[in-house]
């Protein structure tokens, strides 16, 4: 097995591994806690492999609002169709952010990709933390935001093209509205990171309308900042995991005219806090 760092902030390459070997998990499992994003590249597996290997890190997360993919309800489709002009995730976001216990990590499996174009960008929470001056880190450190997924998943957003194609549907569940500090201590590593996103944080909870908008303003412009970027060029078979916990991530919208099918997997977390001995 090979581990390549992607850059200097996260995310990592990994070849010559097998996720249906067993032998070879510890390994991967110590590269995502140190990563946070891995990419185990050509991976000749099924559904049932992917569950399998998903399972090995916990309880699977079966998504509200995704298409399943047939016979596998715990898998969720991502799909752009060749006639579409809207990708599902291309802002800037954390999944299940809006989950009383957000989603460990998110497993997506290349079934069928675009000849160019569709990769996906992710940012390092801590990283962009650890950045910050520390008047900035001290006057975050103790507010809560909070997140919700009616304006994503919910009747507002009934007609988009995604919900009228099928990929998104259930709008009645997207009844979520949780409460997470703003800033986390990452609960395998004890890291420190911003837990905020542009597209499921609605407000911090501490502060008024105005403050909390300039804020949240502030802080989404410093985190999309270069040097706290991984960029992930997929090819057919490629299996990408990332933490949750510890990073954003956006789908690139640049292959229109091809189809890009990928498969999900969400595991399950648990709840998250501030403070340092979580």
């Amino acid at each position: 097995m090979e581990i390549l760092p992607l850059t200097g902030s996260l995310g990592a390459e990994i070849f010559d591994a097998d996720i249906r070997q067993e032998e070879d998990f510890d390994e991967i499992q110590a590269a995502f806690s140190k990563y946070s994003v891995i990419v185990l590249r050509g991976q000749n597996v099924g559904p049932k492999d992917h569950l399998a290997f998903a399972r090995r890190f916990g309880p699977i997360n079966v998504n509200r609002f995704f298409k399943p993919v047939d016979e596998y309800p715990e898998i969720a489709t991502v799909l752009k169709e060749s006639d579409q002009k809207e990708a599902v995730g291309e802002g800037w976001h954390t999944d299940h952010s809006y989950d009383a216990e957000p989603a460990m990590g998110s497993i997506l499996h290349a079934i069928e990709m675009p000849p160019f174009g569709g990769d996906t960008l992710f940012v390092s929470m801590g990283a962009a933390y650890e950045a910050l001056s520390a008047p900035m880190r001290e006057f975050l450190d103790g507010l809560t935001a909070i997140h919700s997924s009616r304006h994503v998943f919910g009747a507002a957003v009934m007609d988009s093209e995604a919900v009228k194609s099928g990929r998104l549907g259930n709008a009645e569940a997207a009844t979520q509205d949780t409460r997470h500090p703003v800033v986390i201590t990452h609960p395998f590593s004890g890291r420190r990171g911003l837990f905020v996103n542009p597209v499921f944080t609605t407000k911090i909870e501490e502060l008024d309308s105005q403050e909390s908008e300039a804020i949240l303003t502030m802080l989404y412009a410093h985190c999309q900042q270069p040097e706290f970027q991984c960029r992930v060029r997929w090819k057919v078979g490629d299996i990408t995991m990332w933490d949750n916990r510890a990073t954003w991530h956006k789908a690139i919208n640049d292959y229109h005219g091809f189809r890009r099918l990928m498969h999900r997997v969400t595991v399950e977390g648990g709840p998250l806090s501030h403070n340092i001995t979580a």
